[in-house]
């Protein structure tokens, strides 16, 4: 039987923007009716553009940020996401990793402070046994015990983001978001960090909600792939439902511009034309409608397109008909997925 660690439901999140002085007040609806859940020791990612909404979702459900409307769940329990910041018991079950390495440490900290902070914030343990459990949590990250004395600075990018992930890991949580936790890094150093999740995701049996633009990245580390664009989620399946193939030309317009180096995969590569809308003066009707090249009429300008199931577990927001998109031929079939990344 599975178990759902997080599930949210018609999330959505509204920013009310200032007016000046030619233009009046205004709302942003930065998400739109989000509904997703991932299964213990899974991991769901939440792909798309700056701009599609995916960290405005990941800072709810972290609790950083309150929801418009709608409903969260974690482990079984309805939180409130109306709220601003976390309740002492939700902060030990939701951790988060954020972009940048080199500002999510504290510079004047110590790393073994930085690790026995949650600790001293939210459990009653003695400093020897603080001391100790970061001691464990920095050999499971691949650093040793001659780092606990030292300051973020005399770290790389990726050593610091090592600590970073240690640190949301010191409290034991049931669910750690990853908001582009690799992209600041070298291509390298990205594997490195990638493989290392995925260690400590069987160890743990960690839940992750991975929040990316780069879907090369995704394949690695995903079950599950959700596809944002303007606070909609136009697409999500299984990894491979989505790679292969996905359905929704702004997913494949994404795959296509996945870099493949075996030339023996043919692979179609689509440009979009025109800019990524604001999300302050959206289209009306389908939200990709102006940059979509299936577009087939008034309909897509006029009305919102439904949500169909195309195989179990594989949803799209589209007018296409299902006989039309199931014939289209695929961008690209990368095979299997959440390989070890090289």
């Amino acid at each position: 039987m599975s178990t759902k660690v997080v599930e949210g439901k018609n999330i959505k999140r509204d920013y009310h923007v200032g007016g000046g002085l030619f233009r009046g007040a205004r709302t942003v609806h930065a998400v739109k009716g989000v509904s997703f859940s991932v299964e213990k020791g899974k991991t769901l990612a939440i792909v798309g553009e700056s701009g599609c909404g995916k960290s405005t979702l990941a800072r709810i459900i972290t609790l950083i940020d309150p929801a418009t409307s709608g409903e969260l769940f974690i482990d079984g329990n309805k939180v409130d996401i109306a709220r601003d910041g976390l309740s002492k018991e939700m902060r030990r079950k939701v951790q988060i990793v954020f972009q940048n390495p080199y500002g999510s440490l504290n510079p004047r900290q110590k790393i073994g402070d930085v690790l026995g902070e949650p600790l001293l914030i939210n459990t009653d343990k003695p400093a020897e046994e603080r001391r100790d459990l970061a001691m464990k949590m920095l050999k499971k990250v691949g650093l040793g015990p001659e780092h606990y004395n030292r300051y973020p600075h005399m770290f790389s990018g990726g050593q610091r983001q090592r600590i970073a992930i240690a640190r949301a890991l010191m409290l034991n949580p049931s669910l750690l978001v990853l908001d582009e936790p690799v992209s600041a890094l070298d291509l390298s150093v990205q594997a490195q960090v990638l493989n290392l999740l995925a260690d400590l995701q069987d160890e743990f049996q960690l839940t992750y909600v991975f929040i990316s633009h780069d879907l090369s990245v995704v394949r690695y580390i995903a079950d599950r792939v959700v596809v944002m664009y303007l606070g909609h989620i136009v697409e999500q399946g299984t990894t491979d439902q989505i790679f292969s193939p996905p359905y929704h030309p702004y997913t494949e317009a994404l795959l296509s511009a996945v870099p493949i180096a075996d030339t023996a995969v043919h692979k179609k590569h689509i440009v979009l034309k025109g800019e990524l809308p604001s999300p302050m003066n959206p289209p009306s009707g389908c939200p990709f409608q102006t940059r979509c090249p299936r577009k087939i009429g008034a309909i897509c300008e006029t009305e919102l397109p439904p949500v169909k199931e195309l195989a179990p577990g594989h949803k799209i927001m589209c007018h296409l008909p299902d006989d039309v998109l199931r014939a289209m031929e695929p961008v690209i079939a990368l095979g299997n997925s959440k390989e070890r990344a090289a």
